[in-house]
């Protein structure tokens, strides 16, 4: 391994833990402004002197805005670090972080605060070497887990070098060094039932059930799921509302489905596979969010070989099914590389965890790949 890696991975690593322990203290569910504000005083109390904040308004309306921290350096290349500080966690259910082993376990750790710490960790690295780059970047949003208006921030990075994102890390099959490459394009679609409400026991028949019709449009999506298909497409119902009474007929509602493929374009099977009307109820189809998929295993070939040779251990590309930020990124900025965080498990649940050992080895690996893709300067 070249010497200066662990050495910097050493120094992130002996305040990694604390910082976690800061940052997951806090509950910042999507939406929270003062969970938001609060998260992003700690990161901002984090950076380097040398950052310069900016506030940039969130992607989503009512949320706090995001934060950008940038690094002017002396030599050639431009890299953002990427992630984002709110969770899915509500305030009443929030687990503040303890150590169970080798395991720290608390609401957010793994998806994303603990990789939030290791990008700090490295923007702080870069900044106390300035020859390496021309500019580096953080961006923190605030909205990542439950987003459904369109990312507002990738055209400002149009043209930049590389984006390294911070989600939790992997490990290959063989068990090299995994990090994230490729993410299948995720959607959200929602039907909405109009129908007529009766009364259940006295007329059922005059109404037009939306519950049903509902029901109807759950299976007809379903009858598209097809995950190992050519384009891997999933299509999953996952809530459904209707009914405001046991006895009344239900006049309204609305679907949401789960969407995942290779392709976006795969998602129209599903729109098209739902009914104008089942009993009379109308049913309205609606994609309301649309991620775009990524494929970058060609493009980030040479510099996961270069990091490799770097940390003295492989760095593999790996595909993921679950959405990042990095997939809007990856459509302005050539190289676009994800999965940089320590590895955990139990992501959006009470046992979340960041595994602590990975701290220090996921640092050398983001150190190495963020060398790699500045390339020699």
């Amino acid at each position: 391994m070249t010497a200066w890696i662990p050495e910097a991975a050493t120094r992130i690593a002996a305040r990694a833990e604390r910082e976690l322990e800061a940052l997951v203290a806090v509950s910042s569910p999507s939406g929270d402004v003062h969970g938001a504000e609060e998260a992003l005083s700690v990161c901002t109390a984090l950076l380097p002197d040398e950052a310069a904040v900016e506030r940039l308004e969130c992607s989503s309306p009512g949320h706090a805005r995001d934060l950008l921290a940038r690094v002017p350096g002396r030599g050639h290349g431009r890299v953002l670090l990427l992630g984002h500080v709110d969770t899915v966690i509500a305030h009443e259910d929030h687990q503040p972080l303890r150590r169970e082993g080798d395991r720290l376990i608390g609401s957010g750790a793994v998806d994303m605060k603990g990789g939030v710490v290791l990008a700090l960790g490295v923007l702080r690295h870069l900044a106390a070497r300035p020859d390496d780059f021309a500019e580096a970047a953080l961006l923190l949003v605030c909205d990542e887990e439950w987003r459904t208006a369109p990312f507002a921030h990738a055209a400002r990075f149009y043209g930049w070098d590389a984006c390294l994102c911070f989600e939790a890390g992997q490990q290959a099959p063989d068990g090299a060094e995994g990090v994230v490459v490729r993410r299948k394009a995720a959607g959200t679609l929602r039907v909405a039932a109009t129908g007529a409400s009766a009364h259940s026991g006295s007329a059922p028949d005059r109404g037009r059930n939306a519950l049903l019709a509902l029901a109807r449009a759950a299976e007809c999506v379903a009858s598209v799921h097809d995950p190992a298909g050519p384009e891997h497409l999933t299509a999953v119902p996952t809530v459904i509302r209707s009914g405001d009474a046991f006895n009344v007929v239900p006049a309204a509602g609305e679907l949401f489905c789960d969407l995942r493929a290779d392709d976006e374009s795969s998602f129209d099977a599903a729109v098209r596979a739902i009914p104008g009307e089942v009993g009379g109820a109308a049913l309205h189809p609606e994609l309301i969010r649309l991620w775009p998929g990524m494929d970058q295993r060609v493009q980030t070939a040479a510099v996961l070989d270069a990091a490799g040779a770097l940390l003295g251990r492989p760095v593999a590309g790996q595909e993921r099914g679950g959405a990042s930020d990095a997939s809007h990124l990856a459509t302005v900025i050539p190289l676009t590389i994800d999965g940089l965080g320590p590895r955990g498990g139990g992501a959006h649940s009470p046992s979340e965890y960041v595994l602590a050992p990975t701290l220090r080895e996921r640092a050398e690996v983001a150190l190495a790949v963020t060398a790699a893709a500045l390339g020699p300067g």
